[in-house]
């Protein structure tokens, strides 16, 4: 699929693309990519819809892998790790699993091959009340999405999304009615005829639900090679909670990985 992502790269030596979740961007991986440059050559995408990347009609996530694959494709990449984190981390994992001689390792974060039920309504209404709203700053927009989610640092979030248009209005930069519409095929269950048989690292937020015990046979049907990490005390967003400490499992994991390969 010949789709225009947005990248930015950084450092030498292996390949490692950083694939981010709903709703962000690639810089949201911004801590992880500083940590691993000194040892990968590092590219923070933008998926499509999301951020300066292209938008497409059609949101499902073979349709994302297929994209993240045809940027690496026009790069000359023949092998690469994988990082991805929640959306992201479903991405990586669709892709390793469709291309697996490409992919030499995956790294996915606190997200399962598994279907999720809907837990992003208040979330949907938020960007619908800003978009309708047209506010004149990020402040104003932060008080529209109040209305809708509690939690501070999801608004602070979202709100790196935003950007001004050519009359001072804040306007979404990711394809919101596209996310939406295409909401319930990014959620959805992964299913392979083949496993992927490379090195494989789940990492789950202590805190966080969503990869559960009873996920285990799912993951291990698909990546029978993967380990779990868990980092303490923090939830989803573990790269953001925790960045040291999820920086250092996941830099050692790729270079063990890279070193067996």
């Amino acid at each position: 699929m010949s789709i225009e992502l947005y990248s930015s790269s950084a450092g030498s030596g292996p390949n490692v693309l950083l694939l981010h979740g709903l709703f962000g961007m690639g810089s949201n991986l911004g801590a992880l990519a500083r940590a691993l440059e000194d040892s990968f050559c590092v590219h923070s995408l933008d998926l499509p819809n999301h951020g300066r990347s292209e938008w497409i009609e059609q949101m499902s996530l073979e349709h994302l892998a297929s994209a993240v694959q045809g940027w690496a494709e026009r790069k000359g990449m023949t092998a690469l790790s994988l990082v991805g984190h929640s959306l992201g981390g479903k991405v990586a994992m669709r892709m390793a699993l469709d291309n697996p001689a490409l992919v030499t390792s995956l790294v996915v974060a606190d997200i399962a091959p598994v279907a999720y039920p809907p837990r992003h309504a208040a979330v949907f209404s938020a960007l619908a009340a800003v978009a309708e709203a047209g506010p004149r700053s990020r402040r104003e927009a932060q008080d529209y999405m109040a209305q809708y989610i509690e939690e501070p640092g999801v608004r602070q979030f979202l709100s790196l999304s935003l950007q001004r248009d050519q009359q001072g209005l804040y306007r979404w930069r990711f394809n919101r009615e596209g996310l939406e519409r295409d909401y319930g095929a990014v959620r959805d269950t992964l299913v392979s005829m083949e496993a992927y048989t490379g090195p494989t690292l789940f990492v789950k937020g202590e805190l966080s639900d969503y990869i559960k015990p009873q996920y285990k046979e799912a993951i291990e049907a698909l990546f029978p090679r993967a380990q779990l990490k868990v980092i303490p005390n923090t939830g989803h967003w573990l790269h953001a909670e925790q960045p040291r400490l999820f920086n250092a499992v996941v830099k050692r994991f790729l270079t063990e990985s890279s070193a067996e390969s």
